[in-house]
């Protein structure tokens, strides 16, 4: 059941929001065609995750004229809730695309927004980062079971610092905690706002570590101002030196993925047109570049595959949510 206060809330704050971003693009939804014009949505601020993401794609698509004229509009706010909100607020766009991922599928469990991934229609995962708990190089925890022994003896002691409610770093310390036997509600997650924020609490010890994008924190691990004790992929990844925390004994694997979506009420025809490009995006050797210089993991799945990945993703986050008392 929603929340009528916070659902009302939320309402009038995407009212607040929506017209700027979307007016002029939307209006024009009915004229451009996908190959002519194509809007990327980034649901975040310029800089961040899902921005990088999309202005990788944008190049991709222009370097290689898959898409004429790729453009990237930013709608931040709230893991990434708003933009979807504003997005679904288009239906039958079929000039647009929402950049998308498992911080969005948090950030909706937590929030209980109204709108959810079942809103929108599913084009293409493009791409897979992975989480690391991380350590000040100077901490006492040399290994992974270290901490979790100092954690388990007290888990209040033992805080972990990271993204936002509801992201990624979260339900991974969350998951972890079930892991080892500790209750989820009583992990001491402390959320930041930014990657730098979250290292300056780590390197002046306010936390005793961190949970982040292995992107946000590798060179800083490899100055050796950090120790990595163990990355959230399913196996070892290749190049990065750090070890899986499965290897390690504990069944703990998550993927902080990226993908497109659609608008609702989009024509069957439009739907195959936009993975047709996401492949073609997939293939090109810009976009495989991409994928290299961030260190991505390519993990391309479109149709019936990447919705039934959403409904396994969605079913593991209001698990954890529920399990960390949120």
């Amino acid at each position: 059941m929603k929340k009528p206060i916070r659902t009302a809330l939320f309402g009038v704050l995407v009212a607040a929001v929506a017209v700027p971003a979307f007016a002029n693009a939307a209006t024009s939804g009915g004229v451009s065609t996908a190959r002519s014009k194509l809007t990327l949505i980034a649901p975040a601020a310029p800089g961040g995750g899902w921005d990088g993401f999309a202005r990788e794609s944008q190049q991709a698509l222009r370097s290689d004229g898959i898409v004429n004229n790729p453009q990237v509009i930013n709608v931040p706010g709230a893991g990434g809730t708003i933009g979807l909100s504003q997005f679904v607020q288009t239906p039958g766009r079929e000039d647009a695309l929402l950049v998308t991922g498992g911080v969005m599928v948090g950030a909706i469990e937590l929030a209980d927004n109204p709108e959810s991934m079942d809103d929108v229609v599913p084009i293409a995962r493009m791409a897979d980062d992975f989480a690391a708990l991380v350590v000040p190089a100077d901490s006492e925890f040399q290994t992974l079971d270290d901490f979790i022994a100092a954690w388990k003896k007290d888990p209040g002691a033992a805080s972990i610092g990271g993204g936002s409610l509801g992201s990624i770093d979260h339900l991974l310390s969350g998951m972890l905690a079930k892991e080892v036997g500790i209750d989820p509600k009583e992990v001491n997650y402390v959320a930041y706002s930014g990657g730098g924020e979250a290292l300056t609490s780590l390197l002046s010890h306010t936390t005793a570590a961190g949970m982040s994008g292995y992107n946000e924190v590798s060179d800083q691990i490899e100055a050796g101002t950090l120790r990595a004790l163990a990355i959230s992929s399913k196996e070892r990844l290749e190049g990065v030196d750090v070890p899986t925390f499965r290897e390690q004994g504990y069944e703990v694997s998550m993927s902080n993925w990226r993908g497109i979506v659609a608008a609702p009420g989009i024509s069957a025809e439009a739907k195959e047109e936009f993975i047709q490009i996401a492949t073609e995006m997939r293939e090109s050797d810009e976009w495989q570049d991409a994928v290299k210089r961030n260190s991505w993991t390519d993990s391309f799945a479109t149709g019936e595959e990447f919705e039934q990945f959403i409904d396994s993703e969605v079913a593991t986050a209001q698990e954890i949510v529920k399990d960390l008392g949120l």
